[in-house]
């Protein structure tokens, strides 16, 4: 993906994209690649050490939300779950 694309998906001005890219491959979590078609941009992708800090912290944070729901009443899990679901529609309508 493109740096400027990334600032869009994350609705951030490009220039802070180009800062938090250049951080994160000084911290060898992504690469930067040229552009197969135009020479002016680069391709900016998760390398294996990305990767595998995403796979570590979805892990982490999983683990830890099963322990937090595991202690709570069915109908505090339905009421979580109904919420789920608006979020999603608002994160669904919002693309």
């Amino acid at each position: 993906m493109t740096p400027g694309s990334l600032a869009a998906k994350e609705r951030v001005q490009p220039p802070s994209m180009t800062r938090v890219i250049a951080s994160l491959s000084e911290m060898s979590l992504v690469e930067r690649n040229p552009h197969p078609t135009d020479g002016r941009q680069i391709i900016v992708s998760l390398s294996a050490a990305g990767r595998a800090l995403i796979a570590d912290e979805t892990h982490a944070r999983e683990a830890w939300m099963t322990e937090q729901l595991s202690g709570l009443r069915p109908e505090q899990l339905l009421v979580l779950s109904e919420a789920v679901s608006i979020m999603k529609q608002i994160v669904d309508e919002s693309e």
